[in-house]
């Protein structure tokens, strides 16, 4: 699964990379950038099909537009590749509402030979940015006011990933990314070719102080490389 993140580029940067700008009226939804860590029910700068030459503000966490209770979302950060062609909720926004979602690094915890959790950091080489692929719903609440929220596509893992979970999430190959937007391509096999493993050789990790463990540090010292494996504060 994928249930901890980081963002550590600045508008800028993402729109430098994605070909996609911020509305400005939007800038301060953001729940911040940089975000050193990312949670679900953050607000996220995600790029959304029906207007892929804009970064939308998007929480993380899917709740369809049938739902009664928007709670559902905290339940729905993922949505696993091998069920996206089954699961209705799943089915309709994977042909008509797909999504990239910017990041530079996701977390995962491997247990060492003490039976401690240790954090680690893991990304592309050089942790440059990267979309993972997604789907959003459109959600009305009883107020009439409309939040938007997303899914992280995730799949078995690669073999790289093996090390710290069986897992991760669908990390785009850039070449693809536009692809994943086209709606022209909108038959469910087609979709799915699209969702693949990151090649192993193209990804690094790294262990991270356990201070990450808390959503409520969000600081660059969260992704600074800890050489302390024992599981203590640092």
């Amino acid at each position: 699964m994928c249930g901890r993140g980081s963002l550590t580029k600045v508008e800028k940067e993402l729109e430098e990379r994605f070909g996609s700008d911020f509305y400005s009226k939007d800038l301060e939804r953001y729940n911040p950038i940089p975000n050193f860590n990312i949670a679900p029910t953050h607000i996220l700068p995600v790029i959304l099909q029906e207007d892929p030459l804009h970064f939308q503000p998007v929480k993380w966490g899917l709740i369809p537009s049938w739902a009664k209770d928007k709670k559902i979302g905290s339940k729905m950060i993922n949505a696993r590749k091998e069920t996206l062609g089954e699961k209705s909720t799943f089915k309709t926004a994977l042909i008509q509402r797909r999504c990239l979602i910017p990041m530079d690094g996701f977390y995962e915890w491997k247990i060492n030979s003490q039976g401690i959790k240790i954090p680690y950091r893991i990304g592309l080489k050089n942790f440059e940015l990267y979309a993972m692929a997604g789907i959003y719903d459109r959600w009305k609440d009883e107020k009439g006011e409309t939040i938007i929220s997303c899914s992280i596509i995730t799949l078995a893992s690669n073999d790289f990933m093996l090390l710290y979970h069986d897992r991760m999430p669908a990390i785009m190959l850039k070449e693809e990314e536009r692809w994943w937007l086209d709606p022209a391509i909108h038959k469910t096999d087609e979709l799915l070719e699209l969702i693949k493993a990151y090649p192993d050789d193209g990804m690094e990790a790294y262990a991270v102080s356990d201070r990450v463990n808390s959503v409520r540090n969000n600081e660059p010292s969260l992704i600074l490389q800890s050489d302390d494996l024992t599981g203590r504060s640092n």
